[in-house]
């Protein structure tokens, strides 16, 4: 496993020789989506299609000195129009993977799980950030901290599923998956601590495959050995989770943005369980974590990501 402050300094070694992938950034009209662009171009990851109002587009770059050589825009009006045309894009194969730019989620999701054109799979779709924290012991991956606001048993499956296959494609032959809850023990007053345990049996049955899963744990002993030590946790898992499941939306949410505004980790995100790697960020997101965003997205290009046949379940949108 690759050490911490140093994973990211690795993937792109990794990349040195892969020839930039066609990245289509929907609705770009914000100078972080624009700088980016630009700094992708810069690292040779990727060949941005800025999907958007060119005039624009092109204004707002001149007006911040930001230069789009090497990118190439698509002229459409609206940001709904933008999140259409970059779906249709990318299910058609001209890019290998898309970038939320400035538009809303709510919208870009909606066409994403469109069940006529869309991008959907026989996984629900979910979001795994990927954080390398200064203090953590190593790089931890965080799920689901941005699409599924209160998923059921059946969603949680996917959940840890897709979870475990990026970090398979990150290196990870058998990541150790902690599902967290506020305590280490089964209450049937705690719903989470039954969904860990019901998530770990699933596990035991090979209805989750490819990691080592525990659960219910609390994060202390999830990620620190001397907390599992003093609480009498012994597990494969405990002290040493590389992949922390959480019980909602709001948990993730609140886990990663500590780690990355008040832990200072460098972060990245993508959606998974789509057709391409979908990259969805935040309106707060620094460009740092764009450009490594699109950097775990080449990746699994370079891994051979292209997800499964037409779903037939719901998605969360």
């Amino acid at each position: 496993m690759m050490r911490s402050l140093h994973f990211f300094d690795d993937l792109a070694q990794s990349l040195a020789d892969h020839p930039p992938m066609a990245l289509g950034v929907v609705y770009p009209c914000s100078v972080p989506a624009l700088q980016a662009a630009s700094e992708i171009v810069q690292a040779g990851l990727a060949t941005p299609v800025l999907i958007g109002p060119a005039r624009r587009i092109d204004q707002m770059a001149q007006g911040a000195g930001i230069t789009l050589s090497g990118c190439r825009i698509v002229d459409v009006p609206t940001d709904g129009d933008a999140a259409r045309v970059g779906v249709g894009m990318a299910h058609e194969g001209t890019v290998a993977a898309l970038m939320k730019g400035s538009l809303h989620s709510r919208i870009f999701l909606h066409e994403l799980g469109h069940h006529e054109g869309g991008l959907r799979t026989t996984r629900r779709m979910s979001h795994v950030y990927v954080l390398d924290a200064p203090q953590a012991p190593r790089v931890l991956l965080v799920t689901d901290g941005a699409v599924n606001i209160a998923p059921d048993l059946e969603a949680r499956r996917d959940i840890v599923q897709n979870s475990i296959d990026l970090g398979h494609m990150l290196g990870m032959a058998q990541p150790r998956v902690a599902v967290l809850s506020a305590v280490e023990m089964v209450n049937p007053d705690l719903p989470s601590t039954l969904d860990a345990a019901i998530l770990c049996k699933m596990a035991e049955r090979g209805q989750i495959t490819g990691a080592v899963l525990d659960g219910p744990l609390a994060l202390d002993n999830a990620v620190s050995p001397e907390a599992a030590r003093c609480k009498g946790v012994v597990s494969p898992v405990a002290g040493q989770a590389d992949i922390l499941v959480v019980p909602d939306l709001e948990a993730g949410n609140i886990l990663a943005k500590q780690m990355t505004f008040i832990g200072q980790a460098r972060a990245a995100g993508i959606v998974m369980g789509m057709r391409v790697p979908v990259i969805l960020t935040s309106r707060a997101d620094p460009v740092p974590v764009r450009v490594l965003s699109c950097m775990v997205a080449a990746v699994m290009i370079r891994q051979g990501y292209g997800g499964n046949p037409v779903a037939s379940m719901d998605q969360c949108g």
